[in-house]
Parts: structure tokens; C-alpha cells; sequence
């Protein structure tokens, strides 16, 4: 096959795997837009609301560890094909709930058929693309998280209209989903660290865990990834309901108003951002984290002056946060891309399995249900203040703006963490290609 054969396959598996990826936050963002209705239904907390994306967080961080380093070892179109199978007849499943158990063990059936993509995809687009093309080709591949979301806060309020039930959506969303799968076990797979400029071993890593483990700069990512997930989990799933309580929005206007916050801004921030990425990695070695570290402050301050100036205007308040999310969204090209320059072809799925159960157990995990606790606190510490007897929708409204203060500060300590990955990545790069060199001389001599 020719280069330019090659480089047009390249980019047709990568326009396959951002459609898988658009229905894996689609499905996923389902349960945060209708949330409200259930939460009436059931007479639910926000504490038992956080635990439905809790619950599903977890399983995806504890399943993709065994995935992911499947994914290093066996078939990846194999992995994603019967993970977006599983994934998308379990949603239609998760529209015949009966109650918030079922319905809490059903999105952990979810976790577990989700948790078989990300990994493989990395490590497929590592194989697929070159380092000075990485953050471009990612950055397509991450526009299926705003597009995702984008659909499913544009239409799901629409579909809960349309057909009078929150439980329409999920029968909907199977459907592309199941058909996809079949594409994706056609994929033709490259071989592993195809697209390096050094010839890559064949032979199979011993240790790989501990290998990973060893890299300064892959700490500070994980650390920086865990925070950034607690700030965006927990806006995905309470800002439509906080939308609906706080600013008296209708449903589909919140989720709406929700769309263009986190899925409208990464159309632009993940296209651009990529680009922009790139040419400042060809200047500077450590430049994408610096530029990563950046945007986690613009987005800090928008987010939080959005919370801090209360009952402004919906205009405004949607503009601030879109800002922010804005330069949120270059935390993925930069982050991402960056993982790939420390690690070397052979572990990047184990790597990036080990990169998310960090993030979901202890940041997207987190960050719901911690919004969850901190917003029934809150709203308990309204009513006393008010001297009132019973709870109202006016408290749980103050409860959870208030709560969700909680993604700036995360912001920011994604920030700080992207500071400490700048000062390691330089020799950990380094190392990786040194090591890429060794590795392929001892396969040559033992060939010989």
C-alpha cells in the first residue's frame, strides 16, 4: 500500500472511530438531561442523582483495565466492535427501568461496554498517525465528546416532548449505535507504532504496569486528567437541572442552553485548539501542556465569576461558561497527545486504560456525587437560614448552584497539575525514544 493509500485509510478508520466515539458520550449525557424526571418519578436526592453517573463511573474505570491491556495484546476493532454492540442494546435496555435500582445496575452494564473503547482507540490512532499529526487527529477523534453532547442536549428534550416520556431517548439512541458496530469490525488494523519514525520491538513487554508507572510526567497527567474529569462530570450531569431550578428554565431550553455550554465550544476548541497545539509543539517540546495549563486558567476564571455574579442574566451566564469551556476543551488535543510522547506503542493502551480508571474512579466518580452530597447540604443549610419547616424547590435551587463551585476550584487544580507534567515531559519523551531504539537493536540482534 502506498503512503498516500495509507494515509486515506488512516483517516477513514479515524472518521469510523469519531462516530463510535459521538455515540459514546450521546448514550452516555442521556441520563443528566432527563434527570429532573426522573428525580420527580422517583422522589430522588441529589445525593441518589449523583449516583447514577457515580455508579456508571466507576464500572467504567474498573472494567477498562483488563480492556485496555486486552487491547495491547489482542484485536482492537474485535474490543471496540462487541464493546459498542453491548453498549447500545444496554441503553435500550435502560429505557424499561422499573425503578433507581434497575435503573442504577442497568447504566453500570453501560460502563462496562464503553469502557472497551477509549483504550483501543488511542492506542489505534497512535498507530495510524505520526507525532507532529497526533493532536490534529485526536482532536477529530475528541469532537465526537461536544458532538455527542451537542446531539443529545439538542434533541433528547425534543424526544421527551415528542413522545411524552423520558424513556424514548434510550430505545432512539440504539439503534446507530448497533449499526456502527458492524462497520467496526471491518477495520483493517496497522501494525503497532506504525507511524513511528523508529522501527518498533515485536516482541512483548514484560512488566507493563510497572513500566508506566515509572513515568514522572504520566503521574502529573493522571492527577491533572482526575481533576479535570470531577469539574466536567460534575457540570454535565447538574447543569440542566441546576438551569431548570436556578434560572426557571424549561427542559428542553435548559438542555439547550447546556448544548452550547459543553458541546457547541468544542466544535471550535477542538479543531482550533488541535491546530494550534501542533505548530506550538514544533516550537516548544513541553509547549502543548503548557498551552493546556493556559486554558485551565481562562477556564477557572469564566466559570467562576459565571457562578459568583448569581441571578445575571441567562445570556451571560451561558456566555461565561461557554467561554470557559471553550479553552476547557484543549485539556484533550494537548493531554492526550502529550501521553502518546512519553509512552511507547507497545503500552499505549495499558497506559490509557490506567490514564482513565485514574480519572473516572477518583474524578468523574467523584464529581457527581460530591456535587450530589454538597448540594443537599447546602439546600438543608438554606432552609435553616430562611427559618423554614420543609424543603422547597427555591432551596434546592441555592443548594446547587452553590455546589457546583466546585468545578472551578477542580479547574484550577487541573491547572497546577499541568504545570508539574511541563517540567518532567521533556526527558520522559526522550527516554521513550531512547528506549523505542534499544528495544528495536536487542530484536535485530536476536533475529540475527
Amino acid at each position: 500500500m502506498s503512503q498516500t493509500q495509507q494515509a486515506a485509510n488512516a483517516w477513514r478508520i479515524l472518521f469510523l472511530l469519531f462516530l463510535a466515539n459521538l455515540f459514546n458520550f450521546f448514550d452516555r449525557t442521556i441520563p443528566a438531561i432527563i434527570i429532573e424526571p426522573i428525580r420527580m418519578e422517583w422522589r430522588l436526592s441529589d445525593f441518589q442523582l449523583g449516583m447514577i453517573g457515580t455508579a456508571f463511573t466507576l464500572v467504567y474505570a474498573i472494567a477498562g483495565l483488563p480492556l485496555g491491556r486486552m487491547a495491547d495484546t489482542g484485536s482492537r476493532r474485535k474490543i471496540m466492535g462487541w464493546g459498542l454492540a453491548a453498549w447500545s442494546a444496554l441503553t435500550a435496555v435502560n429505557g424499561l427501568a422499573w425503578n433507581y435500582w434497575s435503573f442504577l445496575l442497568i447504566r453500570m452494564g453501560i460502563g462496562i461496554g464503553e469502557a472497551s473503547y477509549a483504550p483501543a482507540a488511542n492506542s489505534l490512532i497512535g498507530d495510524l498517525f505520526p507525532a507532529h499529526k497526533r493532536a490534529r487527529a485526536m482532536g477529530i477523534f475528541m469532537l465526537g465528546l461536544p458532538l455527542g453532547l451537542l446531539l443529545a442536549f439538542f434533541s433528547i428534550g425534543a424526544m421527551v416532548a415528542a413522545f411524552d416520556s423520558w424513556r424514548a431517548p434510550f430505545f432512539i439512541a440504539a439503534v446507530p449505535g448497533l449499526i456502527l458496530a458492524v462497520f467496526v469490525f471491518f477495520i483493517k488494523e496497522p501494525r503497532r507504532g506504525a507511524a513511528e519514525d523508529i522501527q518498533v520491538a515485536a516482541t512483548p513487554v514484560s512488566q507493563p504496569l510497572r513500566k508506566v508507572l515509572r513515568i514522572p510526567t504520566f503521574w502529573w497527567l493522571v492527577l491533572a486528567g482526575l481533576a479535570f474529569n470531577f469539574a466536567t462530570y460534575a457540570c454535565n450531569s447538574f447543569m440542566v437541572p441546576m438551569l431548570q431550578r436556578y434560572f426557571l428554565m424549561p427542559l428542553q431550553e435548559a438542555a439547550v442552553a447546556t448544548g452550547v455550554i459543553v458541546g457547541l465550544t468544542g466544535l471550535v476548541g477542538l479543531t482550533l485548539g488541535g491546530w494550534i497545539a501542533d505548530r506550538i509543539h514544533q516550537k516548544y517540546r513541553n509547549g502543548r501542556l503548557l498551552f493546556a495549563a493556559f486554558s485551565m486558567l481562562v477556564a477557572t476564571l469564566c466559570t467562576g465569576y459565571g457562578l459568583y455574579a448569581g441571578r445575571i442574566e441567562i445570556g451571560l451566564f451561558v456566555a461565561l461558561f461557554s467561554l470557559g469551556w471553550l479553552f476547557a476543551y484543549n485539556f484533550y488535543t494537548c493531554v492526550y497527545t502529550a501521553i502518546q510522547d512519553v509512552i511507547e506503542p507497545r503500552l499505549r493502551a495499558t497506559a490509557m486504560a490506567l490514564y482513565f480508571a485514574g480519572l473516572y474512579l477518583l474524578g468523574g466518580g467523584l464529581g457527581p456525587i460530591a456535587v450530589g452530597l454538597l448540594s443537599d447540604h447546602f439546600s438543608s443549610a438554606a432552609m435553616l437560614a430562611a427559618g423554614a419547616d420543609e424543603m422547597s424547590e427555591t432551596f434546592k435551587a441555592v443548594g446547587l448552584h452553590d455546589a457546583l463551585y466546585l468545578v472551578p476550584v477542580a479547574l484550577l487544580l487541573t491547572m497546577l497539575a499541568l504545570l508539574q507534567a511541563c517540567r518532567c515531559f521533556v526527558g520522559d519523551a526522550r527516554r521513550m525514544r531512547e528506549g523505542l531504539v534499544e528495544s528495536a537493536a536487542a530484536d535485530a540482534a536476536v533475529v540475527k
